[in-house]
């Protein structure tokens, strides 16, 4: 959703309008420049920026973020490939390294028209349980269709170390985590050595998207029979394609998770209709015709790395390196997705944990 600038996440309006100029996206410097944030997403800073009749998606790191996970140059890099074979990678422009500029790295993209189906706009359409089989079904295709895509041939076959990859996701979440504790969670110590006992040690390779769910995805139009857009490829990287549907799983909340989940984090998937995490591998499993081993482990992963991912927001705003309240509760679902994983671990199942 478009709201106004944050308080302290402001642009210099004045500057990015002669930068566009220069760089041809627009015929003048004359017009006023209409500066919206969107406000769903809670990693790099998005911005919609209008002048004239012209429309800019502006990303850039969030203040206070390393580079890992908020690499510009990189994200830029992967649609500006990705867009000539995967047509639902949004158009790229052009990346400014400048920093003088706006104070961070950033790039411009198209902006794409469509629905992103948000909590809150799959409540406001009162989305009946019939439609979502359809909603489920064209989401995971989409998946799919990223997963078969040949990286090699559009030359982003260096954007990766597949070997190896899951050991170091293990490793470097890990480590991360531990960076940016702010408590003591008993449940993600276990977490962390069950993962390095119990992870595979053959998989696949793909491009995979690393942060896959509903409200990444912009659907063209109500009929939810095609998805014109896949958003926020920051974690873009080649590695095994189980892991990226380990993630979705994790996102893919259900009423049996519990009331914070239900009532903290509200989500498209609790609302009746969709499927349950489990009839999802197996249709994974058929459309891309590999079997998916070592579902609890891929599974725990993901929730693993969703709690370190909140955790890290969560520890910017501990250190009052960012006032969006938003963040203040954060660390509450860290705690609750690590305790989700740990139930996973013992019983052994994704679902009715």
């Amino acid at each position: 959703m478009l709201r106004s600038v944050r308080k302290g996440e402001e642009l210099p309006v004045e500057r990015l309008r002669y930068f566009l100029y220069e760089q041809g996206l627009i015929t003048s410097t004359s017009g006023e420049i209409e500066v919206r944030q969107y406000s769903n997403g809670f990693s790099n800073l998005t911005y919609l920026l209008r002048i004239n009749r012209d429309e800019f998606v502006l990303r850039r790191p969030p203040r206070g973020a390393v580079k890992r996970g908020h690499d510009m140059n990189r994200e830029y890099r992967v649609l500006s490939r990705l867009h000539e074979v995967f047509s639902k990678a949004p158009k790229a422009f052009i990346y400014c390294e400048d920093q003088n500029l706006i104070g961070a790295p950033f790039y411009l993209m198209a902006k794409v028209e469509g629905i992103i189906l948000t909590a809150q706009e799959a409540v406001r359409r009162k989305i009946p349980p019939n439609e979502f089989s359809t909603i489920a079904d064209r989401w995971l295709k989409t998946l799919v269709e990223l997963h078969q895509v040949d990286f090699e041939k559009i030359g982003l076959a260096d954007l990766g170390k597949p070997q190896g990859y899951v050991d170091r996701q293990v490793r470097n979440w890990g480590k991360q985590y531990i960076n940016a504790a702010t408590e003591d969670i008993h449940e993600a110590d276990k977490l962390i050595a069950w993962m390095t006992e119990h992870q595979p040690t053959e998989y696949g390779t793909s491009l995979i998207h690393n942060d896959y769910k509903y409200d990444n995805v912009v659907f063209t139009d109500d009929t939810w029979q095609d998805i014109r857009a896949v958003l926020d490829w920051e974690m873009c990287t080649l590695g095994d394609p189980l892991m990226d549907l380990g993630t979705s799983l994790a996102y893919w909340f259900t009423s049996a998770d519990g009331e914070y989940i239900v009532e903290g984090l509200p989500s498209p998937t609790l609302m009746p209709g969709n499927p349950p995490r489990s009839e999802l591998v197996k249709k994974y499993a058929s459309l891309t015709g590999r079997p998916v081993d070592h579902l609890v482990f891929y599974y725990v992963f993901g929730l693993f790395k969703i709690a370190v991912i909140v955790q890290q927001i969560y520890y910017r705003y501990h250190k009052r390196l960012t006032t969006d309240p938003r963040f203040a509760q954060l660390n509450v679902a860290t705690r609750q997705f690590c305790r989700m994983g740990w139930q996973a671990v013992q019983k052994q199942r994704v679902e009715d944990l």
